[in-house]
Parts: C-alpha cells; sequence; structure tokens
C-alpha cells in the first residue's frame, strides 16, 4: 500500500515529509552534508574526487513557498552557496482551500533572488524547458530554484485546474475517461512496453557506473587518511569516545559542560557538525566555532554553522544531514524555543534518526531575562514525544554521558536540557555514571537499610535533593537522579521497582518544570515539587526563594506532608 505521504522506511524515499517546508528544509540539510564531505574528501586528496558527488533536488509546492520554514532555509541556503540544491517549484495556483490568489501574491522569483538563488522561470509542462533549465542550474555557483507554471490535473479529462484534485485523488470515472483520452489501456497501473524497456535499457551503464564507484572508493580508502574518514562518518564506525575531566565537586554548569564535552568528542570525530541558533556564547558552542571554523561559501570543510536566529530550518537542516549520511549533526538554543523547533523534533523521532539538540537555560534559574524565556512546561512537552530521549543531566559528568549516549544511539533523536547556573560535580566515577544514565535513572546518594524518603530528581535539582536530604538527617533518604525518562522506562521491572518501590517510603518528586507527569513516580501519597505557573523577572536566586527551591523549603513542604499523610 501507498502512504498518504512520503515515508522513508519506502525504498526510494529519501525522507518523510507531509507537513509544509519540512523537506524543503531537509533538503538544505542533505546538500549541506553532502557538500561538506565532497570538500573534506577532495582535500584529503584529487583522487577522493567523485566519491560525494550528487545534487539534491526538491520539488516543491505553493503550500511549501507559504511556510516560513522555507524561507529561512532558503536564505540560508543561499548565503552558504549550496550550489548543489536545486528545486523545483510546481506553482499551479492550486490550494485545498481554492486559488492561491485568494491568500498569496508574493512574487517568489524576487524573493529568492534576494536570498541570492540562481532563478529560472518557465512552462512547466515543457519537458524540454525542464531539461534545459537542469542543465543550466548544474553549472552555477549557487542554489537554484526552477519555477514552471504548471495546471492541477494537466491532461485529465474534465478536471483540469480544479483545485479538489490537490488533496483528493480523481473519481473511478474520470480516470477511466483520462485514460481513454490518452490512449492508455484501462488495466490499473498499466505499463506501457517502451516505458519498461528504458528503464531496462539503463541497466547496463548504471551498474557499471556503481562497479566503478567501487573500485574507486577501494583504492582511495588505500589512503589510511581517507580510510579512517570514510570509516566513521559514511560507514559510522564509532571510534572508542573517552570522557573529558571535570574536578569532583567544584560548581560546573551543565551548559559549559556541554561545551566542554563537545570540544572533547569534536576531536575523535570528525563528522561532528552542528553549531547554534546565533547563541554561541550562551551555549558554550563558540570555541567549536573557534576551532573548527565557520562553513561558508569560500570555506566548505568548516564544521561550525552559524544557523543565525533560524530555530525551526536549523532542526529540520539537522534531519537532512542525519537522513543523508556521513554527518552526526547538533545544533543549540534556549529550551524555551524548543517551541519553535518541535514539528522538526517530531519528524526526526518519527524517522528513527540520530540528531543532537542542546537546550540551554532550562529552567527559571534563567533570572531576569523573565517568564518568556523561563521554560516551565518545556521537559514534559519534549517527552510526550515518542521515541525522543530527553537528558536532563544533574552534573557535568552525567552532562558528558548523555552527550556520549546521544552520539550512539543511531535510531533515536536526543535533548540536552542543560543549565544557565552552576550545579556541584559529582565525586563518583564515570563507568558507574553511564550505567545509571543508561539505565535511565540511577541512585545518586543512599542511606542505610530500606528508605524513609525516596527523592527521585532531575538537573539542577539533584543537588538541591541532596542537600535537603543531609538536612533531614532524622529521616533515612535516598536520592535518585533519573537523567531521562524513556531510558528509565524501558528497563525491566526488576529494575524499576527495586529502585524505586511501590511502597513503604515516601516518595518526592523534584523538577524546576510542571508537576504533571511526575504523579507516576510520587504515587497517590507521594509529593511532587514542581512550578506550575509561569515564571518572573527577577535574579536567580531571588527567584529559588520565591518559588519554593531551597533546601530549606523542600524540607519544610516534606515534612509538612508528612504530617498530612498523618
Amino acid at each position: 500500500k501507498t502512504p498518504g505521504h512520503p515515508e522513508v522506511e519506502i525504498p526510494g524515499v529519501e525522507c518523510t515529509t507531509g507537513p509544509l517546508g519540512q523537506g524543503f528544509g531537509m533538503s538544505t540539510g542533505m546538500a549541506f552534508s553532502e557538500t561538506f564531505l565532497r570538500h573534506v574528501l577532495e582535500e584529503k586528496s584529487e583522487n577522493a574526487k567523485g566519491l560525494v558527488d550528487h545534487y539534491t533536488y526538491v520539488l516543491a509546492s505553493d503550500g511549501d513557498m507559504q511556510e516560513p520554514i522555507t524561507m529561512g532555509a532558503a536564505s540560508l541556503a543561499g548565503h552558504l552557496g549550496l550550489s548543489r540544491l536545486i528545486v523545483f517549484y510546481d506553482s499551479n495556483e492550486a490550494q485545498i482551500s481554492g486559488g492561491v490568489s485568494r491568500s498569496d501574491s508574493t512574487n517568489y522569483a524576487t524573493v529568492f533572488e534576494g536570498f541570492g538563488w540562481h532563478i529560472q522561470e518557465i512552462e512547466g509542462h515543457d519537458h524540454e524547458a525542464i531539461r534545459t533549465a537542469i542543465e543550466k542550474a548544474k553549472v552555477m555557483d549557487k542554489p537554484s530554484i526552477i519555477i514552471g507554471k504548471t495546471m492541477m490535473a494537466k491532461g485529465s479529462a474534465g478536471m483540469e485546474g480544479d483545485h479538489n484534485t490537490h488533496g483528493a485523488p480523481l473519481p473511478q470515472d474520470e480516470i477511466d475517461a483520462t485514460k481513454e483520452s490518452l490512449g492508455l489501456a484501462p488495466d490499473p497501473f498499466y505499463l506501457p512496453d517502451e516505458v519498461k524497456s528504458h528503464f531496462q535499457s539503463r541497466f547496463e551503464s548504471l551498474h557499471k557506473t556503481v562497479a566503478d564507484w567501487n573500485t574507486q572508493l577501494s583504492n582511495c580508502r588505500q589512503y589510511p587518511d581517507i580510510d579512517s574518514f570514510w570509516s566513521v562518518s559514511v560507514k559510522d564506525k564509532l571510534p572508542v569516545l573517552t570522557y573529558p575531566e571535570f574536578e569532583d565537586s567544584t560548581s560546573v554548569a551543565t551548559r559549559k559542560a556541554f561545551g566542554t564535552a563537545l570540544d572533547h568528542f569534536a576531536q575523535l570525530l570528525p563528522n561532528l557538525v552542528g553549531g547554534s541558533a546565533d547563541l554561541e556564547p550562551s551555549n558554550y558552542t563558540g570555541n567549536f566555532a573557534t576551532v573548527y571554523s565557520d562553513f561558508q561559501k569560500d570555506n566548505k570543510t568548516g564544521r561550525n554553522i552559524a544557523f543565525g536566529v533560524r530555530e525551526f530550518p536549523m532542526a529540520a537542516m539537522m534531519n537532512g544531514m542525519s537522513l543523508h549520511g556521513g554527518i552526526i549533526p547538533f545544533g543549540g538554543t534556549f529550551l524555551v524555543f524548543a517551541d519553535y523547533e518541535r514539528p522538526a523534533l517530531r519528524l526526526a523521532a518519527i524517522q528513527k534518526i540520530r540528531v543532537i539538540h542542546e537546550f540551554t537555560h532550562d529552567s527559571f534559574w534563567v533570572g531576569e531575562d523573565g517568564p518568556t524565556h523561563q521554560p516551565i512546561e518545556h521537559a514534559m512537552a519534549l517527552r510526550a514525544i515518542p521515541n525522543f530521549n530527553v537528558f536532563r543531566p544533574g552534573d557535568a559528568k552525567e552532562t558528558a554521558v548523555c552527550f556520549k549516549l546521544a552520539i550512539e544511539n543511531r535510531n533515536t533523536p536526543s535533548a540536552l536540557l542543560l543549565t544557565r547556573q552552576g550545579v556541584p560535580v559529582s565525586d563518583m566515577d564515570y563507568p558507574i555514571i553511564e550505567t545509571g544514565v543508561k539505565n535511565g535513572a540511577y541512585i545518586r546518594q543512599d542511606c542505610d537499610g530500606q528508605p524513609e524518603i525516596l527523592f527521585i530528581t532531575t538537573g539542577s535539582e539533584v543537588a538541591l535533593a541532596i542537600e535537603t536530604a543531609k538536612r533531614m538527617d532524622d529521616k533515612k533518604c535516598r536520592v535518585i537522579s533519573m537523567p531521562c525518562m524513556e531510558l528509565f522506562e524501558s528497563q525491566p521491572d526488576k529494575y524499576k521497582n527495586e529502585l524505586i518501590p511501590s511502597r513503604g517510603c515516601l516518595k518526592v518528586t523534584l523538577e524546576a518544570g510542571i508537576t504533571k507527569g511526575w504523579v507516576k513516580y510520587a504515587g497517590p501519597s507521594g509529593l511532587s515539587i514542581g512550578i506550575d505557573h509561569f515564571g518572573a523577572s527577577a535574579p536567580g536566586k531571588d527567584l529559588a526563594q520565591e518559588f519554593g527551591f531551597t533546601a530549606d523549603q523542600v524540607e519544610d513542604k516534606i515534612r509538612q506532608h508528612l504530617d498530612n499523610l498523618l
């Protein structure tokens, strides 16, 4: 059966589209990947010329043009000079609700010219004009758009130009009449012999092309530099990933720890490529940009992408980069702007691809920027996406481990939610932390015997829970760090029940976000401490006091809750 929209699981389909504009964004990422890999390989050896050498073709509609993501991706593609990107714009003046002129009078030729694209306008039903336009586009040093003026349902017996054909198949009587008028046999899926012959005549030539390419690849892999790069990038054979060092008991913001881990992993992975949506100083990707340089028209081996303020196009481009293969993409912005990216995050999850999203400034600790920039509902909103790992690490070491797991997980997109403020670095060793993070949750601080109070917490609140537990020295307290709910939920029931017993202790969940979703772990008699309202403009420490996120306030809430249970 043919899906209603393109789905990547179908042979021959490069990406899952349907939500308009995202195909354009993903194709921009694919074109980037081709350009980057081609130039990196050719820089290593002239003999590698042609190993990666293709064009990325896009079929775009009037609706695609109207989606803002298309404009964002197109402007960046023009700026970067992605000359192997060729877009066919099917300008047929018909949309689901009627004519395009009802809602749009934009001159897209002028718009794309302003973006730095090569423009051609042709009769979209003229095959020779299409062929000529492609040949012209292929020799340009900029991306190309071929605007074809077409008619919806051209060639049908009685429904040419009817906008109702946009989102529905032709009625059977119209199909029959159209086949008759075109001189085609009435059989379903009829394929003329001359069409079959044409395809079959190409087999021998195409087989030779593949054989020649495989021979070239084999010869090129005799060079160690090319072989190692090809193995890590195209073959995705990851080297052993070690960890960066952090000094125990110091205070390090997890966003800063991400920057340190990024610099460390980038030395081991020459295909770790990405950037920030104009927040390099805040996301701590600036050193990566300095060391590996920006990808630009005159520097097409640069590993940093200056995405600009284009969060949604960035996320869609990352999807395309991952789908193309050869690159492990990452992108950074503030957590509050994950909402701008959400449709692309969802498509990444649907397509089961590896993309790594860095979301910093993950709570009210953002401070003076106020409620517009203070995430409240965002962590749980991201956790609601199936097949999407949301990591909220509790310290610098956990951050490095979460980053490593995101790199190693090839079938699931990941988000790392990171603090603006410093948090204490654990004195636990990396192997113990890695085992714990792989399980999604683990004991950070334990007590003798069975706990009376069980803290289940994430991110910056891990340290808060440990501090609170120390104050409550009359109670046996266990503190659990749960950096990834999704990984925890995938564990056997035995592990989950041993870590979080169903009875025998008070379970307290603690996270600087909404409490919805936490009752599953707290239980009907438990206590969920969080924030179920928007933030405010004030320094982070003042807001912690105001919102009840100090150790003495958390202790008071727990003791009051215990009193209420008696």
